[in-house]
């Protein structure tokens, strides 16, 4: 029986800042399918994991391979071409543009004709447009926003904010995609309806990385949590294998886990 590869796998990574160790020799993996979370106290590195694995830092020694291809080091935009996409914990948007628009200029990385082809107006050009247009649409139906599509994004409450971010990086075609605290600031029914979204995200063959605080999402939505802590891990597995476990307990939650 052959074995399913890592669709991520890191291997000794590691992120030093001046003398901080901000990631400290992480081994973990990502099965092709997963929703796996990250969680940890503020400072315990999750972040700082995303900007390594999304190329925004460079690490300062280990591995991270994607798909059996080694990705360390790698500009973002390259990452993004291969198939990684991700949120932002604080959002990111285009105020200035509609929520259309915000989720089409998320395709850039997959169009092919170039600044010159389209200011020219040159056979092809209009059909990637249509294309683009009708891929945005398609994703603002995914996270329930095409009733906003032509207003400002500036302009949408702060729990829709969150699902343009979302829709936007499914814009990239993803096969992998980094949620950083889907559900910051969010209320109970917006939780529910990001929870739901990221089933169906997953539904769609697109695995889930995700770092989130609330735990009652991450217990109920997570099929496998990592807990990190001052960079480390500290444990790793099922949400009920992590929610009894005494490190987590005594590193991060201080009470036992509760969860619907």
């Amino acid at each position: 029986m052959v074995m399913p590869q890592p669709i991520l796998e890191t291997s000794r990574l590691r992120k030093i800042f001046g003398g901080l160790m901000a990631v400290v020799d992480l081994n973990f993996k990502v099965m092709p399918g997963q929703i796996k979370a990250i969680i940890g106290p503020n400072g315990a590195g999750k972040t700082t994991l995303f900007n390594i694995i999304t190329g925004i830092l460079p690490p300062t020694g280990g591995t991270i391979r994607f798909k059996g291809r080694e990705i360390s080091g790698e500009k973002p935009h390259r990452i993004a071409q291969k198939g990684i996409s991700r949120t932002f914990q604080t959002v990111e948007l285009f105020g200035n543009m509609t929520v259309l628009e915000n989720v089409m200029v998320g395709r850039h990385v997959r169009t092919k004709k170039g600044l010159i082809q389209s200011g020219l107006r040159l056979p092809g050009v209009k059909r990637e447009e249509r294309l683009v247009l009708e891929m945005a649409q398609e994703k603002l139906e995914v996270v329930g926003l095409m009733r906003r599509a032509n207003e400002s994004a500036s302009g949408i409450p702060l729990g829709e904010q969150k699902l343009l971010e979302i829709a936007r990086a499914l814009a990239t075609d993803p096969q992998l995609l980094l949620l950083d605290e889907p559900a910051a600031g969010l209320n109970e029914t917006e939780k529910l309806r990001i929870g739901e979204i990221i089933r169906k995200i997953r539904g769609s063959g697109i695995t889930v990385l995700l770092v989130e605080h609330h735990m009652d999402l991450v217990m109920n939505i997570s099929d496998e949590i990592v807990v990190l802590n001052y960079g480390e891990k500290v444990a790793e597995g099922t949400p009920e294998e992590v929610k009894g476990d005494e490190k987590v307990i005594d590193a991060y939650l201080g009470v036992e886990i509760r969860y619907a």
